[in-house]
């Protein structure tokens, strides 16, 4: 089975960092990936995480609004919230991020 995400989209916020004593280091933003259908434009949102190397990089060169390319895979946090009720929350953990559209040049971060 194959469990594969490739993303072109727009940054929605700034990057939030997050340091761990084990010394690793991730990252989570939002990505706008725009959609054609019959109705018009519509546009999905993603929740995306890196780590080490590529939040590092992320989190210096990346900034709303910044075109990027992400690839990695389908991922799922579950816990159980103070109610009792079991919750999940789907993302796209990024193992390779391509910085786009930056003055005629795209930079690329393998993981």
């Amino acid at each position: 089975m194959i469990n594969s995400v490739v993303l072109v989209g727009r940054v929605g916020q700034d990057p939030e960092m997050k340091y761990f004593e084990s010394g690793k280091v991730k990252t989570a933003f939002s990505v706008a990936v725009n959609r054609w259908t019959k109705e018009g434009d519509k546009t999905d949102w993603f929740n995306i995480e890196l780590w080490d190397k590529s939040a590092e990089i992320a989190g210096e060169y990346v900034k709303k609004g910044r075109l990027v390319a992400i690839e990695g895979r389908l991922d799922v946090s579950t816990w159980t919230d103070n109610e009792g009720n079991k919750r999940e929350r789907y993302f796209v953990r990024g193992s390779n991020l391509r910085l786009l559209g930056g003055k005629g040049e795209s930079s690329f971060v393998n993981e």
